[in-house]
């Protein structure tokens, strides 16, 4: 079947980009994937990563950037039951609400919802956060492979230790490490296989969440569950 539109640099984008979808990739391994000369392959792949649709990870591998993540959070079928999540959760919390999903070293908010009165943490959809701080980050980071965790423990707000602690008891609580005065508690959403596909969080002033209480803790679980 032939796949050609007639225009063959937007064939060729679409090449470059189905073959870093997966996993990211050397210039080489783009162009072995492709088929494209490696100067095209190359005058390309620096084009979208100059519009941020490609991005580079730590080796210098081309990867999914954080401009397609952004246009994905605008699609995501996934995304409205994500909407209807954070909403129940801030109304049976009082705080705000988000659930992040990773996109490459950042995390991306693909929900929010936002108390009607009070201190709020105003996360509008679509931002892009760090993974290096934040109980999100957390939650992301603490059940990737040895290998990326260890690049994303550089310069992070939290140590391996702390992500033993996550995974042991399942949840995540950062006091004052993404933004000062601000707390917020996360829990994973796995998929069917098990595998942490989100965070889902609340977030608010640190004297309304120094200690997670049990019923917090009850309605994340029940959040997540919906999601998965």
């Amino acid at each position: 079947m032939d796949n050609s539109s007639g225009v063959g640099v937007v064939d060729k984008s679409v090449a470059i980009l189905d073959a870093c979808a997966g996993s990211p990739r050397t210039l080489a391994e783009l162009v072995e994937a492709t088929g494209l000369p490696r100067p095209t392959a190359h005058r390309l792949a620096l084009a979208l990563e100059h519009h941020q649709v490609l991005t580079r990870d730590i080796d210098g591998r081309f990867a999914i950037g954080v401009r397609a993540a952004q246009w994905g959070a605008g699609v995501d079928a996934w995304r409205g039951s994500a909407e209807g999540v954070v909403l129940s959760l801030r109304d049976a919390t009082g705080v705000s609400a988000q659930v992040y999903r990773r996109a490459g070293d950042q995390r991306l908010c693909v929900a929010a919802a936002e108390p009607a009165a009070g201190l709020r943490d105003t996360v509008p959809v679509g931002s892009l956060l760090t993974l290096r701080a934040g109980s999100a980050a957390q939650v992301l980071v603490a059940w990737l492979p040895a290998d990326e965790q260890a690049e994303l423990l550089q310069g992070a707000a939290f140590s391996a230790a702390d992500l033993a602690e996550v995974r042991r008891r399942g949840w995540a609580h950062s006091l004052g490490q993404r933004e000062p005065g601000v707390a917020s508690v996360s829990v994973p959403v796995r998929d069917a296989d098990g595998l942490v596909i989100a965070a889902v969080s609340i977030s608010g002033p640190i004297e309304r969440l120094t200690r997670p209480t049990k019923a917090t803790l009850a309605a994340l679980t029940a959040a997540a569950d919906v999601l998965a």
